[in-house]
């Protein structure tokens, strides 16, 4: 049903005008209690067996939506209704920001894939963290993840100050925070992941969120993938040494290599980073990497790639305690968590695990 809803409409349809459409729709339906209920029992079944501890959180299960689907923290719970098991919003900068003038979101459907050079368009921390302190906390409402990142205008060498506005805002209301030094778009951001000078900017957002909550709050970095294998270790030693709580692995790439898309539509569109299927065997090089150098003492999140439940599996399998998606849900819809918890549900017990964090690893050479 869905992928003929995506042929016949969503496929004709500007991608960024089809994301507001298809956003819009997810929250008019979790606004509706009737419907509300009744969607999340189609959509969300929930196994025991996947339930996941991590970053001191208990989780209904291993699989989140990555940051970029919600910027602003409007619809948490619309996603958490469709099964994601925790929805991580942003990025969010300091500042609000327009973004990159579009079009700026383009669809490689033969590769199953998205470019996008959005820009962090987002509303600023001070509007988001006044959403995010207006919501009701309850049992069930939804692990949330903030990924903040730097604001365009703000040149290189104040770039800390503005993570810490960012942190300071955004950190009571996160149930984890992550750094992201790794998006493409926004110039110079990339050359915060040399270690001289990402140590310093995660030391300072540890001690300001720490500042403004009475409690841990986890923190994590998010690295590209076009890193050398050497700048990955370098910031898995630097991660341990400071003491931080996890990486995320990882953000879009610049890369084109490998595309069934046409080359002269790839340079049409230019610019922008890369995700998407295209990204799996890297996304799983630098997760085994990192799992290997950190000898499970952080917490990775694994991104990039992810379609199904066996490309979960092998994630979880190869050193990830958490998994995320994005790029997937455009082409696959509404159905997909759905397939995926009971994908991994089959998996572990298939495997003879008692929950999903006996399997975390196992897959290690």
């Amino acid at each position: 049903m869905y992928k003929l809803l995506f042929n016949l409409l969503f496929k004709k349809m500007d991608p960024e005008k089809a994301h507001h459409l298809a956003f819009f729709w997810i929250r008019l339906a979790h606004s509706v209690p009737g419907l509300r209920s009744l969607v999340r029992a189609v959509l969300a079944p929930r196994d025991p067996k996947l339930r996941t501890a991590a970053l001191g959180l208990d989780l209904p299960g291993p699989f989140g939506l990555g940051a970029g689907f919600d910027k602003n923290g409007i619809g948490i719970d619309g996603l958490s209704m469709l099964g994601f098991d925790y929805v991580e919003i942003g990025t969010v900068t300091g500042e609000p920001q327009p973004g990159n003038p579009a079009p700026r979101l383009f669809r490689l459907v033969e590769d199953r894939a998205l470019i996008n050079r959005m820009g962090f368009n987002n509303q600023g921390s001070a509007r988001v963290a006044a959403r995010l302190a207006a919501r009701a906390r309850t049992s069930n409402t939804p692990v949330i993840g903030v990924n903040i990142g730097k604001t365009k205008v703000v040149p290189e060498d104040e770039a800390t100050a503005d993570y810490l506005k960012s942190a300071k805002a955004l950190a009571p209301y996160a149930d984890y925070l992550v750094v992201n030094v790794s998006s493409p778009n926004t110039p110079g951001l990339r050359n915060l992941q040399a270690v001289q000078v990402l140590g310093p900017l995660l030391w300072d957002v540890r001690k300001a969120a720490d500042e403004v909550t009475t409690h841990h709050v986890p923190l994590l970095v998010k690295i590209a993938p076009d890193l050398a294998d050497e700048d990955i270790d370098e910031i898995a030693d630097m991660a341990l040494h400071l003491g931080l709580d996890g990486i995320i692995a990882t953000n879009t790439t610049i890369g084109r290599e490998g595309l069934r898309t046409p080359a002269a539509r790839i340079e049409e569109i230019g610019m922008g980073g890369l995700s998407g299927a295209p990204l799996k065997a890297r996304s799983l090089e630098v997760l085994e990497r990192l799992r290997k150098r950190t000898e499970g003492r952080l917490t990775i999140v694994s991104v990039g790639g992810i379609e199904t439940a066996e490309d979960a599996w092998q994630r979880i399998l190869a050193g990830a305690d958490l998994v995320q998606g994005y790029s997937a849900f455009i082409y696959e819809g509404p159905f997909w968590m759905r397939k995926l918890h009971k994908g991994l549900s089959a998996r572990l017990r298939a495997a003879g695990y008692a929950s999903i964090g006996e399997a975390v690893g196992k897959g290690i050479r």
